[in-house]
């Protein structure tokens, strides 16, 4: 008698993963055509790791980590690249006239048998991670490719045409960079030219780390090609200049913003990916805790007003406000945007891009967009006066306004607008709410452990007015590349300007009175919020205070 094969989302409910109100939600808002697995990763119900266990134990076929595997190279011959990437999936040996394939769906029967028929061999599946596959594919593949190109290097040099060739070696070059950039989910890379070399580095997680070297006489080819992608003047390489690069990879469309930087040894180039699938449109989705959501909320609900978000570059300030747009976008609502740059274009918001080479800057394009009948407004960031004083005169007059500040804190964002040469009285009149913000790395899932706090741990939390026992760590594996860290979340603190504050700042006071306030008002500061993330056993103690101070 055939046996009945249990269902997924019973055994994840079985083995715990996921509560029964979990599974039905996720019915209930998956697509029709999307399978149940993929619907709970996309919600963050489960990691990756653990549906492939829920699924060797479902299908019975065993599931394989690719970190360290010994591969066959001459079996990557057997497989063509573009068919192992479309598919994800990887060979993995032969025994016999068996073939032993890595798959992120070994129930996929069609690309069994198109294998079975292409190579001549008995297809045996295992499952195996996206991540792992796409970064097999990105290590073994490409490399071959690289030797390649590398051989090609000579004939190279004269052809100046190549450049916009596909399939010229210097082309392929840059693609495959790009490619494996997009697929171990970097953020920033950079072409760091040095005397006799050039690195390329990968910023992962906030971190950056260096992933291949290129031959000094690569440099600028690989310069000229990245120029011609980002409409930049390839002759001209005593300036900084930046552009801008929408192209597709790997099936996804990415955006990439492009900073070219002369340097002693030749121009430094940094590309940011803005991967347009995966952007942060969902508030619930940014890391606030339920006070600090609630606070936010609240404050960017009002009818007019200035809410400011702070921090560094690279801080997330711009997902939060882009969330904050979607969450206000509405057809009852005109939003008008003056950016610089447009990182996502959000339907239904009309967006401006500053120019300041023809005299459209923040300031400029603030005064028009107050001619346009806005109800919301956002300035990407306020720099200077006369932008902080459109930006006050808009809010007062009955338009909410968001935009960022380049400070340490909430509270120092205050005293930056003073500083500027803005009267206390506008300050106040106009502020509702600053939000710092900081990005802190999260613990591993696959590989995270609970460990007992350290005595200084445990002093820290003490400090704070919170106690711990235990704090998770990743030990490291294949999913983080054994750093114990995988993804980015983010820390806040929500000062809201109340009554008690705007007498302190009109009278002039110092940071200590405001900070005394906000603490009568319960704010949640950037270490708090750090710590009680470390108590849910999100991130490290030393994530936290990497990013955020101690007083």
């Amino acid at each position: 008698m055939a046996r009945t094969r249990k269902r997924l989302g019973d055994i994840l409910i079985e083995m715990g993963l996921i509560t029964e109100a979990d599974l039905q939600g996720t019915l209930d808002a998956k697509q029709s055509d999307q399978k149940l697995g993929d619907a709970l990763l996309q919600r963050g119900l489960i990691t990756e790791q653990q549906l492939i266990e829920t699924l060797e134990v479902q299908l019975g076929i065993p599931h394989v980590s690719l970190f360290r595997y010994p591969f066959d190279p001459k079996l990557f011959n057997v497989v063509p690249k573009d068919f192992a990437k479309r598919k994800s999936l990887v060979p993995l040996k032969t025994e016999g006239d068996k073939l032993f394939i890595a798959m992120t769906d070994p129930t996929d029967f069609f690309t069994i048998d198109d294998l079975r028929l292409t190579t001549g061999f008995q297809i045996e599946p295992a499952i195996a991670s996206k991540e792992d596959i796409m970064k097999t594919i990105a290590k073994y593949y490409e490399e071959e490719s690289y030797d390649e190109m590398m051989e090609d290097l000579p004939q190279m040099d004269e052809q100046q045409e190549d450049l916009n060739d596909l399939d010229a070696p210097i082309v392929r070059l840059v693609n495959q960079i790009l490619s494996t950039a997009v697929s171990l989910k970097a953020s920033d890379v950079h072409f760091d030219p040095q005397e006799n070399k050039i690195l390329v580095r990968y910023r992962i997680d906030g971190t950056l780390r260096t992933e291949r070297t290129l031959p000094k006489n690569m440099q600028q080819m690989v310069t000229a090609r990245i120029k011609i992608l980002a409409n930049l003047d390839i002759t001209e390489n005593r300036v900084p200049q930046d552009g801008r690069i929408k192209t597709n990879v790997d099936f996804r469309a990415i955006d990439l913003r492009v900073s070219s930087l002369p340097t002693v040894f030749g121009e430094k180039i940094v590309m940011r990916i803005l991967d347009l699938s995966n952007n942060l449109t969902d508030i619930s989705k940014l890391g606030f805790n339920e006070t600090n959501m609630e606070r936010f909320m609240q404050e960017i609900d009002k009818p007019n007003g200035i809410v400011l978000i702070s921090g560094p570059t690279g801080s997330g300030k711009s997902s939060t406000l882009y969330a904050a747009l979607n969450k206000l976008n509405s057809e009852e609502v005109n939003i008008i945007t003056v950016e610089d740059p447009v990182e996502y274009q959000l339907e239904g918001i009309n967006q401006i891009q500053v120019n300041s080479n023809v005299g459209l800057t923040f300031a400029a394009g603030l005064r028009s967009i107050l001619r346009q009948d806005p109800d919301i407004v956002m300035v990407g960031e306020i720099r200077d006066k006369e932008t902080a004083e459109i930006s006050i005169r808009a809010s007062l007059t009955g338009h909410l306004v968001l935009s960022t500040i380049h400070t340490n804190d909430s509270i120092a964002s205050i005293t930056r607008l003073m500083d500027m040469g803005i009267e206390p009285f506008l300050v106040t009149a106009s502020l509702n709410a600053v939000v710092a913000q900081r990005l802190i790395r999260r613990v591993c899932r696959d590989c995270r452990e609970l460990q007992p706090a350290s005595s200084r741990e445990k002093h820290i939390f003490e400090k704070r007015g919170i106690t711990v026992d235990f704090v998770a760590r990743g030990k490291g594996c294949s999913q983080c590349n054994m750093t114990g860290y995988r993804g980015r979340m983010a820390i806040h603190e929500v000062l809201v300007v109340d009554e008690p504050m705007k007498d302190i700042i009109n009278r002039g006071g110092t940071a200590a009175e405001i900070r005394e306030i906000a603490i009568k008002n319960k704010t949640i500061f950037l270490i708090d919020d750090g710590l009680l993330k470390v108590k849910e056993g999100m991130t490290t103690t030393e994530e936290v205070l990497r990013v955020a101070m101690i007083d």
